[in-house]
C-alpha cells in the first residue's frame, strides 16, 4: 500500500524554474566591503520592511533586531527627505560616541547597513559602501529564477 501511495504523491522530475535567492551574493559583497575598510565592524542588509536579508554583524549585534530597527531609520530618514525636498532617500550617517552607523539605500526595496569604529574616514566609508549598495540592489532585483534539471 505504501509503495502505491509514494507513487500517485511523488512529482515528475521535471525542468521547472527554481527560485534563486540572492543571499549568497550579497553575504559576499559585505564580506568584501568588510576586507576594503578596516574600520568596519559590522555590516548588515535588510528589507525596506524590516527583514533581515544578509549579514556579518559582531555577536553584540542582534541581527533580526538590528533589521528591524534599520528598517525604521530607513523609513524615517526617507519620509524627512522627501518631505525637505522632494526627492529619494540615499543614505544617513548617524555619528555617535564609539563610532558611525551608515544607513544607504540598496535599491528602492532594501537598505545596507554599515558599523564603523570611530577613527574611520568617512569620505572612503562613503566611497567604497555606495558602489556596494548599488550593487546589492542589483543583486536583489536580478533575475529570480534559473533553470534546473533534476
Amino acid at each position: 500500500m505504501w509503495t502505491l501511495i509514494e507513487r500517485l504523491t511523488k512529482v515528475a522530475k521535471r525542468a521547472a524554474p527554481a527560485v534563486r535567492l540572492p543571499e549568497a551574493e550579497v553575504t559576499a559583497e559585505l564580506r568584501t566591503l568588510r576586507a576594503r575598510i578596516p574600520q568596519l565592524t559590522g555590516t548588515l542588509v535588510a528589507s525596506a520592511d524590516g527583514l533581515l536579508i544578509a549579514q556579518d554583524l559582531p555577536g553584540s549585534v542582534e541581527p533580526s533586531g538590528m533589521a528591524a530597527v534599520t528598517a525604521t531609520g530607513l523609513s524615517l530618514a526617507h519620509r524627512i527627505a522627501q518631505t525637505a525636498h522632494g526627492g529619494a532617500f540615499h543614505e544617513v550617517v548617524i555619528r555617535g560616541v564609539d563610532g558611525y552607523v551608515v544607513i544607504y539605500a540598496a535599491g528602492p526595496t532594501a537598505s545596507l547597513t554599515v558599523l564603523a569604529g570611530p577613527a574611520v574616514n568617512v569620505g572612503r566609508l562613503h566611497l567604497e559602501s555606495r558602489p556596494t549598495a548599488r550593487a546589492i540592489a542589483a543583486h536583489l532585483a536580478g533575475p529570480r529564477t534559473t533553470n534546473h534539471r533534476t
